[in-house]
């Protein structure tokens, strides 16, 4: 025989309470007493009683779910993003439902989908590198659910997204290099339809024309900025004999791989060569030397979304709401480009 799902009749049947007494204690309602509470929790827990989200959802018209889709949960930046998201949403008593789309279009369509079918009060999103369709994210704002955007966002969604302003951290990077002595900088980026690395490009080259030097193509590499690409990249400007005394990566993964290939060919960091990353991944800070890294201020994105998000779901006019909000970077200089 299947396993039979407990429900709040029998917990109401062993208490000799009405259903609806057990399902204000189990939703903390103020008219029911601790008293009655604590003995509604406790046979709960006796007869292994689990809630009906979806169900309470249908009732209510609240889920107090949030979901909330990344590229990978297991890289600092976004794990940071989720903690900062979380912590408000504690405070308002939802919890979050995390998906991961591993940069993989399908994955992202079939997270967004599995979401709302568990009626989700709304979804906080960044992107993957694969998304160039956006339908799958329009269908959540046709139904008048909650979107909000985050790190990777675009300009055909119109709905309120945080940002890091990934110019200003780029030209800081590579202004910063250039004053430490450097002339000929390499950029390592990524696909230049990804808002995120179109922005850190522009900084880089806007930063050396600022400085009255030349934007060289050839110093300018694509990759996945991934660690293996760093190293790759790398190799691939020495086997060119490129005459480099700098490297600015789109993210410190990549950056970390090229300080792994430079020293494996006994190329000094700084001294010959002097790097920078993007993303101040804790790592940067344990390398030999230590990496020169622009900071995402990930925790403080996470909370200004969870705020925008709250905003927006508290307002009954989803487009009077829509913002864009805007960080600034910080530059943390340690000895990799000193």
């Amino acid at each position: 025989m299947k396993n039979k799902k407990a429900t709040i009749h029998e917990i109401a049947a062993k208490l000799n309470i009405t259903a609806s007494t057990v399902s204000r204690a189990l939703n903390n309602n103020p008219r029911i007493s601790e008293e009655t509470k604590k003995r509604v929790q406790k046979v709960a827990k006796q007869i292994n009683y689990q809630p009906n989200h979806i169900a309470s959802a249908l009732r209510s018209g609240k889920s107090r779910l949030i979901g909330v889709i990344v590229p990978t949960a297991n890289r600092n930046f976004f794990s940071s993003v989720i903690r900062g998201i979380e912590d408000l949403a504690n405070v308002f008593n939802y919890k979050i439902i995390i998906s991961q789309s591993y940069d993989e279009y399908e994955k992202e369509v079939q997270n967004v989908e599995a979401l709302l079918n568990a009626r989700v009060d709304g979804i906080i999103a960044s992107f993957g590198k694969e998304t160039e369709n956006f339908d799958h994210f329009l269908k959540v704002i046709e139904k008048g659910i909650p979107l909000v955007l985050f790190d990777r966002t675009a300009d055909v969604l119109d709905v309120s997204h945080v940002i890091l302003d990934d110019y200003l951290g780029a030209y800081q990077a590579v202004d910063h290099l250039i004053k430490s002595g450097c002339r000929r900088i390499v950029h390592f980026t990524n696909l230049q339809r990804i808002n995120i690395y179109t922005e850190r490009k522009r900084g880089y080259e806007d930063a050396l024309k600022a400085n009255g030097l030349e934007v060289d193509p050839a110093l300018i590499l694509y990759g996945s900025m991934q660690l293996e690409d760093g190293r790759r990249l790398t190799e691939e400007i020495l086997e060119k004999k490129l005459d480099f005394d700098g490297i600015f990566s789109s993210a410190d993964y990549a950056i970390m791989g090229a300080l792994q290939v430079l020293k494996s060919h006994g190329i000094a960091v700084p001294g010959k060569v002097k790097l920078v990353g993007f993303g101040n991944e804790p790592f940067t800070s344990f390398t030999d030397p230590t990496i020169t890294t622009v900071d995402q201020k990930s925790i403080a994105m996470g909370k200004i979304t969870a705020e925008t998000f709250f905003e927006i779901l508290n307002s009954k006019a989803l487009e009077a709401v829509s913002k864009k909000t805007i960080l600034k970077p910080e530059l943390i200089i340690r000895e990799s480009s000193k």
